[in-house]
């Protein structure tokens, strides 16, 4: 599961996948590019996973306004940093794996 929340709204942007690839991480980047208006930079706290910083990703990026996407990468092993890794132990979310919700 790819998956995002927006700390302005609280929605939670998600993709359900076998993979976390280059490919998978770009679709997520998609609908984070088409849920916001154009000209808002959308902010994005990562882990140090490889397709987050791929040659396919930032191939993706270049095609994109500069300051669009703006990556923060959290430190290595720091996982319970991140908020969603918190939102997700805290909620109901197996069964939204189960059902396949691509966004929630």
């Amino acid at each position: 599961m790819l998956a995002g929340i927006d700390l302005l709204t609280g929605k939670v942007h998600a993709l359900v996948k076998d993979r976390h690839r280059s490919r998978e991480f770009i679709e997520f980047l998609k609908l984070l590019d088409a849920a916001y208006p154009a000209r808002t930079a959308i902010k994005l706290i990562l882990d140090n996973h490889s397709a987050h910083i791929s040659r396919e990703t930032r191939a993706w990026l270049d095609t994109r306004p500069a300051g669009r996407f703006q990556f923060t990468f959290s430190p290595k092993h720091d996982s319970w940093l991140n908020l969603i890794e918190g939102f997700f132990s805290n909620s109901p979310a197996p069964s939204c794996v189960t059902s396949g919700l691509h966004k929630v």
